[in-house]
Order: structure tokens, then C-alpha cells, then sequence
């Protein structure tokens, strides 16, 4: 299996993506959070060199939530202002915009949201934009990833134990400080790979739009009378005689057995064998 931030997206490890796009909008000094198979992401990503960024990892070896893990990262980004970004999420946010808002209205945090759904917790604001909840609502604004903070907003937050930021320090801020936090509406597309679901959706999209052919990985092989369609299969991935995948997503490893038939479905290779998970 692989970190979120390392699947390949129209031929792209995700997390590469979003350093390219940190790189256009003026960004040079960036810390990645690692834990969860850290080892896929800094296979793809290296030094940072070839992106042209200072690039350092912030290892952690318990998983420190939202608000521990950047309190962590905050001595190897010896900045007062900084940005942090979702390793799992793509949106064009203008950076520069969101950083002249939150430095303009004095706040500790920015995050740039789009329209929310009533279905879902998202961000109460007023019509200023000071973010009063989080929580359901019919007003209530997206977050997608992409936040604008102090490092003073993580002042005493610890970096051995697991804390975090919408559901932890953030009500606390807006309790102790109305105002400190705010929200930037913004009209950008928003992509998610949280879930294999929404992970195909964004890779669909993004490759028939670049003119791209969904992902096949190194070494992988499909038999000639096997389907494969609108799925993607990472590396070393074995395709059957006669096999049929529709809108799967096949994990590294994987032998599909000849004959065999799969769709909405993510395929994981295991000591124990293949195992299907329906989406």
C-alpha cells in the first residue's frame, strides 16, 4: 500500500502535484509531515531538488493529529506565518490572495473553503468571514485543504501527544479570541482522493483533461482478451486471460485471476491472498 499523498494521479504521484503547484505560486520552503508509509513518499519526492524547493521532512513516529503534527514542524519552518496544506486534496487556491486576507485582517488562521453541503459539518462564518463553529449548517463553507496560519495559534500545543485543529484548538481559539479565525470563499475546483471513490473520480478527471490514459504501473501486464476499463492499476499488477475490471483501483502486487469479473471495486494484494473491498 501507499501514503494518500504518493498515489499516482494521471501519472503523477499526488504529492508531486501539489509541490509543482506550490512552486508556481511563489512557495521555496516547504516541510512535509510524514508517518503512514513515509517511505512511498520521499521515494517520489527525494530532496526536493528537481522541483527547485528547500524541501525537509518532519518524521512522525506516532501520528500527532492536525494541530500536533504542524506544532512539530514549526521549528523546521522557523517562520512566524506559514501555510499548511493537505497531502490528500488538490485546489488552485490563490496563495498569494489568501496570504494578503490573512495577514489584512490580523487573523491566526485562514482557510480557504467553497460552498458546502448541509449534509456535512463545514464552517459557520459570519458575512465578514469570522468563523464563529464548525459544524452543520445551511450556510455552512467547505474546507478544502489549504489554511494560512500563525505559528502562535499552535502556541503550547504539544508535540508528543495527538491533538487537533477543528476539533480541538480551533473552537478554543474562536472561544478565546472572536475573530482569530477566518475563511476565504473561494470559487476554485476542489478534489478529493479520501476515499478509492473519490480517488478514481479525481484521476478520471484530471487524465482526460491533460489528454492522459489512466494510470497502468511499471511492470504491469493485462492479458490481450482481458477489460480494463476506466480503472487504474499501479505497479506489478497481473491481469488474467479473459479477466473484466470496470472502475476499480488495482494496489500494487496484484494478480487478478483469469476469467475473473470486478467493478467498484478496490483490488489489495495480501499474505493471504487478493482480497476485493467494494466502493
Amino acid at each position: 500500500m501507499r501514503a494518500k499523498a504518493a498515489l499516482p494521479v494521471a501519472g503523477e504521484a499526488l504529492v508531486l502535484r501539489i509541490l509543482r503547484w506550490l512552486k508556481r505560486s511563489g512557495v521555496t520552503r516547504v516541510v512535509l509531515n510524514l508517518h503512514h508509509r513515509a517511505e512511498t513518499i520521499t521515494r517520489e519526492v527525494g530532496d526536493g531538488a528537481a522541483i527547485g524547493l528547500d524541501l525537509r521532512y518532519s518524521w512522525e513516529t506516532a501520528i500527532l493529529g492536525s494541530a500536533g503534527g504542524p506544532a512539530r514542524a514549526i521549528p523546521l519552518l522557523d517562520a512566524d506565518r506559514f501555510l499548511i496544506v493537505n497531502g490528500d486534496t488538490l485546489a488552485a487556491v490563490d496563495l498569494n490572495d489568501l496570504a494578503a486576507r490573512h495577514v489584512d485582517t490580523n487573523a491566526l488562521v485562514t482557510m480557504a473553503a467553497v460552498d458546502g453541503d448541509p449534509r456535512y459539518n463545514g464552517i459557520i462564518a459570519d458575512d465578514a468571514g469570522r468563523i464563529r463553529a464548525f459544524g452543520r449548517d445551511p450556510g455552512a463553507l467547505h474546507f478544502i485543504g489549504v489554511q494560512a496560519v500563525n505559528a502562535a495559534a499552535f502556541a503550547g500545543v504539544s508535540v508528543e501527544t495527538r491533538s487537533e485543529t477543528v476539533h480541538g484548538i480551533y473552537p478554543d481559539l474562536i472561544a478565546r479570541s472572536p475573530g482569530a479565525l477566518r475563511v476565504v470563499r473561494t470559487g476554485v475546483e476542489f478534489f478529493d482522493i479520501g476515499t478509492p471513490r473519490d480517488y478514481l473520480e479525481t484521476a478520471s478527471t484530471i487524465a482526460a483533461r491533460e489528454g492522459k490514459l489512466l494510470d497502468r504501473g511499471l511492470h504491469s501486464t493485462v492479458a490481450s482478451d482481458a477489460r480494463v476499463d476506466s480503472s487504474i492499476l499501479w505497479n506489478q499488477v497481473t491481469v488474467g486471460p479473459g479477466a473484466s475490471l470496470i472502475r476499480c483501483v488495482v494496489a500494487d502486487g496484484v494478480t487478478v485471476p483469469a476469467g475473473a469479473r470486478y467493478e467498484g471495486c478496490s483490488l489489495v494484494a495480501t499474505d493471504r491472498g487478493m482480497i476485493a473491498v467494494p466502493f
